[in-house]
């Protein structure tokens, strides 16, 4: 990478590990708190409008983030101001609407995604629903104001902005704790710990929101005041690259509902699956954002034929950086699930069953691992070149799939029993979106391929192969290591356990791994040595 593309990566990764440490702590919390008791398995229903919202509009990569970058970063920092003010007031406009709706449909919008929720978690769940709805207007503006500091080259902030929503929370069930000790997780406080998890949630969401006022101030894009220059052509071309990005994405987060409606047949499969993927977003939102955030404006100024052979040279960098990333985490998660989750969360209300269960769901995301990032690098090279439609078609397609996918790995449900003879359980409904990522990510790449007209597939593949036998052998030696010594089964025996597993599983790859001589993998471990004897 460039100088100035590592110190953009190494901003955004400080930024970003201390937001997720903040996240895993607030995980903490709650696990210790309610475990998958009834509050917090509502409360994972209520979040699925107001996050996906959030995720979706708000998010750091999202549409709305990523296409403010592609048109801002090519505009005077004037214009840019004019165009986040006539965004702002459509956008609000749009989302105060969904606002209401939210709050006034919360009863079928829950038996919709979770229908076979019992009627106490149906009530929580509509009651947490109604205080999130507010999020809406919240994440499209966050997402709008992010999106133009990244342009202005502003980092820090859309970087620690989650973890404000993290310290929310922390303090809410902090404070219902102090109030209530043990009987926290008892069914009869389940309505008073879901209610305090929602309003905790969208203080959150609000506290992004104003974090991201003086830094838009400081840059010259904050105008407090109703634009309707919606005939701009930069608002235009935002809204061209954004209203397809959005319903792309979008497309995404409806795998998730699906996921849910499956789930909710299965008790405590809705909590295990927030549990699990905060396990897994942790490290791939980090890697995620130190890679994606800095190469996106990249992306969006190689789009001119000449610049094609190095679009196509960021391309490959952005993901074979992620595979070498990526494979290693997926092997470990495999190998070293069960001992992760029971250092990460067994304590308090989590109890031997739920681990059991996050474990299970753990392994079953550490086979999709590279699928997840490598799909997000091909969808912004997409919106870099202003295409939304293409990631867009190929979600439509995907929820199709991932439906189907669903069915089939928890059963073959049915109003007269299951139909098929095998049942993965809530670890299929992971399996499953790890097929839809792998092959939209296929698709994704001959895509590109004809648009550049040609990428060198064979070679990438060939090199995407030998790290991923690398990262086989890790997982291998990580769990051989793991079981092979008799661990304590305190909080230290279970740190050694993990970390001299996991410290051996890496040694593996990297040996492996430099041996294939797949050149970002040198230069990666070429940057952590650097980094490390520099302190």
């Amino acid at each position: 990478m460039a100088r100035s593309l590592k110190r953009i990566a190494l901003v955004v990764t400080y930024g970003t590990m201390l937001s997720k440490l903040g996240g895993l702590v607030r995980q903490l919390v709650i696990a210790a708190a309610f475990g998958v008791g009834a509050a917090y398995d509502a409360y994972n229903y209520a979040y699925v409008l107001p996050g996906f919202l959030l995720i979706l509009l708000g998010g750091i990569n999202g549409p709305f983030h990523s296409a403010m970058v592609s048109v801002l970063s090519r505009r005077p920092r004037q214009e840019g101001a004019h165009i986040l003010a006539t965004l702002n007031t459509m956008v609000s406009a749009l989302l105060l609407v969904v606002t209401l709706l939210l709050v006034l449909a919360a009863d079928p919008l829950i038996t919709l995604v979770g229908p076979g929720l019992s009627a106490e978690l149906h009530h929580n769940a509509v009651l947490q629903l109604q205080v999130m709805a507010p999020m809406a207007l919240l994440a499209g503006l966050i997402g709008l104001g992010f999106g133009s500091l990244n342009a202005a080259d502003e980092f820090w902030i859309p970087a620690i902005s989650p973890l404000m929503s993290s310290l929310a929370l922390i303090l809410g069930v902090g404070v219902l704790w102090w109030q209530l000790g043990d009987a926290i997780a008892t069914p009869a406080f389940a309505i008073q710990g879901g209610v305090v998890l929602a309003l905790a949630t969208l203080v959150g969401a609000l506290l992004q929101w104003l974090l991201q006022l003086p830094a838009l101030a400081r840059q010259g894009l904050a105008r407090l005041r109703f634009v309707w220059d919606w005939r701009h052509p930069g608002v235009q071309e935002v809204w061209r690259v954004m209203g397809p990005a959005t319903l792309s994405s979008g497309m995404l987060q409806i795998n998730v509902f699906t996921d849910l409606f499956f789930a909710s047949a299965l008790v405590g499969a809705a909590a295990g699956l927030g549990y699990a993927n905060l396990l897994v977003q942790t490290p791939l939102g980090l890697i995620s954002n130190a890679l994606l955030v800095p190469l996106l404006p990249t992306f969006s100024r190689l789009t001119a034929p000449e610049d094609r052979p190095a679009l196509v040279e960021r391309i490959r960098q952005g993901l074979m950086l992620s595979t070498a990333s990526m494979l290693p985490l997926g092997a470990l998660f495999v190998a070293l699930g069960g001992p992760i989750v029971a250092l990460v969360y067994e304590r308090g209300a989590f109890d031997q069953q739920a681990v059991q269960l996050v474990t299970g769901l753990l392994m079953a995301y550490g086979v999709g691992m590279p699928a997840y990032l490598g799909r997000d690098v091909l969808v912004r090279v997409f919106y870099a070149l202003g295409d939304g439609t293409t990631p867009f078609r190929l979600s439509m397609a995907g929820i199709g799939l991932n439906v189907l996918f669903d069915w089939v790995l928890v059963g073959g449900p049915s109003p007269w029993g299951p139909q098929l003879p095998f049942s993965f359980g809530a670890p299929g409904l992971v399996l499953a979106t790890v097929a839809i990522n792998l092959i939209t990510c296929t698709a994704l790449l001959l895509v590109l391929q004809r648009r550049l007209g040609g990428l060198p597939l064979f070679a990438w593949g060939r090199d995407a192969l030998a790290l991923g036998f690398a990262a086989v052998l890790a997982g291998v030696a990580a769990w051989a290591v793991s079981l092979g010594w008799v661990w304590a089964a305190d909080a230290p025996g279970r740190i050694l356990q993990v970390g001299v597993s996991a410290s051996v599983g890496l040694l593996v790859f990297v040996l492996v791994g430099l041996r294939s001589g797949v050149p970002e993998l040198a230069d990666l471990v070429r940057g952590i040595r650097r980094r490390i004897s520099s302190r």
